[in-house]
C-alpha cells in the first residue's frame, strides 16, 4: 500500500529511541497517522511543529497497519507561528478540533479551511473570526450545523440578529425581541453580507465564541466527557489582551 498526499501536522509524539509517531490532517486521506524514522531527533524537528504544510508519502504491508511516512515541507509555518502567544493557543485548539474527526475518513472542506486558517494567524482579531468560522464548519461536518441564513421563527432571510441556544437557528430582530434576553446575539461577521474586513468588536467576538461554545460542547464534547480545551480559553485570552494593548498603542 502507498499513497501521496498533502498534509498539515496535527501533532507527534515520540516512539523508541528515535522515532515519532506523526498525526496529520490530509486532503484526501484525512486525519492519519504515520511513523517517521529519526522524527525524534534534531534535524526532523523543525519539519514535525504542529501547523507545518509536509508532502506525505505513506507505505505500509495492509491498508490497516500504521505504516511509514516519508515527509517533506512545503509550508514552515512554526516558526512564524510560535512568536505570539494567540498562535500558540490557536494552532493548539485547532488540532483538537481536528481530533474530533474519524481516523482515515477524508474532510476536503475542513483541510482547506484549516490551511486558510493558518495561513492568516498574524491578526490576532483575524484569526479569531477565522478560529470562529472554523468551529462552525467543525459542527457542520460532525453533522450539527446551525442556520444562521434564515430566521428558525418566520423563514425571513433579513435582520437577522439573534441565534436560538435550543434550536441553534437563526432569529430576526421582530420575531425574536418578546425573547431577547432567551437568545444569543448573532455578530455582524456571522450574519450574510455583513461584517467587512475588521468590522467586529469585543463583543462581536465574544459573542461569535460563545454561540460555538455552546453548540460544540452540548453536541460534540460533552457526549464524548470531554470539555473544552485549555488551549481554547489561551486563545480567547491571548487574542483579547492583544488587541487592548494595541488600542492603547
Amino acid at each position: 500500500m502507498e499513497w501521496t498526499d498533502e498534509g498539515i501536522v496535527l501533532g507527534v509524539r515520540r516512539h523508541g529511541e528515535s522515532s515519532a509517531i506523526v498525526e496529520l490532517l490530509t486532503r484526501e486521506h484525512g486525519r492519519h497517522l504515520g511513523l517517521v524514522r529519526g522524527g525524534a531527533g534534531s534535524r526532523m524537528r523543525p519539519l514535525l511543529q504542529p501547523g507545518n504544510s509536509v508532502t506525505a508519502v505513506w507505505r505500509a504491508r495492509l491498508d490497516e497497519h500504521l505504516g511509514m511516512y516519508a515527509l517533506e515541507g512545503t509550508r514552515l509555518r512554526a516558526a512564524t507561528l510560535l512568536a505570539s502567544s494567540h498562535a500558540v493557543y490557536g494552532v493548539t485548539h485547532l488540532a483538537a478540533l481536528a481530533r474530533l474527526l474519524p481516523e482515515r475518513d477524508p474532510h476536503e472542506d475542513i483541510y482547506e479551511m484549516l490551511q486558510g486558517t493558518l495561513d492568516d494567524f498574524d491578526d490576532a482579531g483575524i484569526a479569531a473570526v477565522h478560529l470562529i468560522r472554523f468551529e462552525l464548519a467543525m459542527l457542520t461536518e460532525l453533522g450539527f450545523g446551525l442556520d444562521l441564513e434564515n430566521c428558525a421563527a418566520t423563514g425571513e432571510t433579513a435582520d437577522l440578529i439573534y441565534v436560538s441556544p435550543k434550536s441553534g437557528g437563526a432569529v430576526s430582530r421582530a420575531a425574536g425581541e418578546p425573547w431577547r434576553d432567551r437568545l444569543l446575539p448573532l455578530p455582524a461577521f456571522l450574519r450574510e453580507g455583513e461584517g467587512g474586513a475588521n468590522s467586529w468588536s469585543e463583543q462581536d467576538l465574544r459573542d461569535g465564541f460563545q454561540i460555538t461554545g455552546l453548540f460544540l460542547l452540548r453536541h460534540v464534547l460533552e457526549p464524548r466527557g470531554q470539555g473544552h480545551s485549555d488551549a481554547r480559553d489561551g486563545f480567547i485570552n491571548a487574542v483579547t489582551k492583544r488587541r487592548s494593548r494595541l488600542a492603547e498603542t
